[in-house]
């Protein structure tokens, strides 16, 4: 590691008076990410009084909704938190990357984030930080602190944390610690195995505290973070037991799930306990809320459909099914990464003679991508054909609509974005973007394959799961917070206002605002000049066994279909 930085690092938090030039409106701040937590399951809880300790922290402060960014995927939302700065600056779109003039897929890591987060801010002004299971900071970066990776960290055999020795006291303090969503089916004795599934999240909740207290204390913070990742697992996963839609037709289970968000409130109440001992103020997050996934939209069916997507023969596909399993037979169990075309192939049969736009991946929303010519080694499209093809498949597509079970009819996409123009940045920056981001209506998710012969695969009751929203959760409490108070902000707003809030100023070029209505003693907003971008280092942090463990993982939950 950096010898150079690590002793700026130290110095700088030995004078911390220089840190603040500004009067703090806040001493210590703790942030508690609730991972894709929403009101809609929230609220019943806390009105039942199943969560007496967010509820009263609720009351004693200000909440509101905090609105993700599009797509509101943990990845592009998480990054956006700790950047101020929405993806087309700090580069994070999805967990993964298409790439036009490779025609494959990689993983981002840290090493893809171009901008600075408020972790490597706070350290560089001298003040100690602490992050622990933060999405999108594997591998983990030197900070003046600590810092314990998040969801992306393949296994427990990397190295992800920050100091390194710190990796083996947490397994002398967890031996059991891993990143297992470990949601686990069966066919008989489902209760049970959903009684595992919860107590394996609820227990994943007690090991976030712990970690939270331990590290707090051993390393010293003025900002500290831990976020509870498992909270979207558990929606993902038993948004039926949850909904009070749809709670009552699953009494027991449903008593299961309130359960477990009942222990997520016992560990709230320790770490707001946790804050007042250090008198520090409380900020409660999620990156982006929650629904049911009602039903599945198929872009690329419309698109074959409508003649822009060409699929291959039955004995094309039969050859190229054999080319992806005789690649498993010989080099082993390869990933949608490490095959590159052929595992997109493998999922549509595309032929790219014929084919000029296709959905070449999704995450909640869909990537879709103009098979230019000369950008990539399969393209067709000549470039002066491109604007107008965009603008005529995004007409189509923002046009496209389905008949509701009950007989509602309702857009497939309630936007359909030229991605610079949504995000606020060139294409000669972001070269990967994709040409179009399909936002699906709510309560639907984007997926690549094409199964069936309808744009929408509606999901049954007694399968339902859970999906994204934008609208997510935000609430903030103790010392110089207003009490009683709605406020609604964006995730992009929450560093800038961290920084003015903790007496620093805030870089010009941070596209978030400083949520002055929350504070009884307004922060005293002044800038500084921008940021400078981190340089890209040319590096893989994963290795083909990562990827394949990642890609599981993901696929999981739904995010890689």
């Amino acid at each position: 590691m950096n010898a150079g930085f690590i002793a700026s690092l130290e110095r700088q938090a030995e004078n911390r008076s220089a840190a603040r030039p500004l009067k703090p409106v806040v001493d210590r701040l703790l942030i508690i990410g609730l991972d894709g937590a929403t009101f809609e399951i929230l609220n019943p809880l806390l009105d039942a009084g199943r969560m007496p300790h967010l509820k009263r922290f609720m009351e004693n402060g200000v909440w509101g909704v905090l609105n993700s960014t599009q797509p509101p995927i943990t990845p592009a939302a998480w990054t956006t938190f700790m950047t101020g700065k929405g993806p087309g600056r700090h580069g994070i779109l999805d967990f993964e990357t298409y790439d036009p003039t490779t025609h494959c897929l990689t993983f981002n890591s840290t090493y893809e984030i171009r901008e600075k987060t408020l972790w490597q801010l706070l350290s560089e002004k001298g003040l100690r930080v602490g992050s622990i299971s933060v999405p999108m900071t594997y591998p983990p970066k030197p900070v003046n602190g600590f810092m314990i990776s998040g969801f992306e960290t393949p296994s427990t055999d990397a190295q992800f944390t920050w100091p390194p020795e710190l990796k083996e006291e947490i397994f002398r303090l967890i031996p059991d610690y891993d990143y297992r969503t470990n949601w686990r089916r069966t066919a008989i004795g489902r209760r049970a195995r959903l009684a595992d599934n919860l107590e394996y999240i609820a227990t994943s909740f007690d090991h976030g505290a712990l970690l939270t207290r331990y590290c707090g204390d051993k390393f010293g913070w003025d900002v500290l973070m831990v976020v509870f990742k498992l909270v979207d697992n558990l929606q993902h996963k038993a948004w039926k037991y949850l909904d009070p839609r749809t709670s009552g037709r699953y009494p027991q289970e449903a008593e299961l799930a309130a359960r477990c968000f009942t222990r997520l409130d016992d560990v709230l109440g320790e770490l707001l306990e946790y804050a007042d001992r250090h008198n520090a103020t409380v900020l409660v997050m999620s990156d982006h809320g929650h629904g049911s996934l009602d039903g599945k939209a198929q872009p690329n069916l419309l698109l074959h459909r409508w003649g822009y997507l060409g699929l291959k023969s039955g004995l094309e596909q039969a050859r190229t099914r054999a080319g992806y399993w005789w690649h498993r037979l010989t080099k082993g169990r390869a990933t949608r990464f490490e095959q590159g075309s052929r595992a997109i192939e493998h999922d549509l049969a595309v032929d790219w003679t014929r084919t000029r736009a296709c959905v070449m991946h999704a995450g909640i929303y869909g990537y879709l991508y103009i098979n230019l010519k000369g950008r990539g080694p399969l393209g067709i499209v000549p470039p002066e054909q491109y604007e107008p093809l965009r603008e005529e498949l995004q007409q189509r597509l923002a046009s496209a609509t389905v008949r509701h079970p009950d007989g509602r009819v309702t857009p497939i996409f309630v936007g359909v974005h030229k991605t610079e123009e949504l995000l606020g940045c060139s294409r000669e920056e972001n070269p990967n973007l994709p040409d179009l981001l399909l936002a699906p209506h709510p309560g639907f998710a984007v997926v690549r394959k094409i199964r069936g012969r309808q744009p929408v695969r509606w999901c049954s009751i007694s399968r339902l799961e859970g999906t994204h929203r934008v609208e997510g959760v935000l609430a903030m409490g103790g010392p110089n917070i207003r009490r009683g108070n709605r406020v609604d902000a964006n995730i992009i707003d929450i560093t800038p206002t961290a920084l003015a809030a903790l007496g620093l100023r805030v870089p010009v070029d941070m596209e978030g605002r400083v949520i002055t209505e929350a504070f009884s003693v307004e922060p005293v907003v002044e800038q500084e000049p921008p940021v400078e971008k981190v340089r890209k280092v040319a590096a893989e942090a994963y290795t083909e066994e990562d990827r394949r463990v990642l890609e599981h993982r993901l696929a999981d939950l739904g995010y890689l279909e």
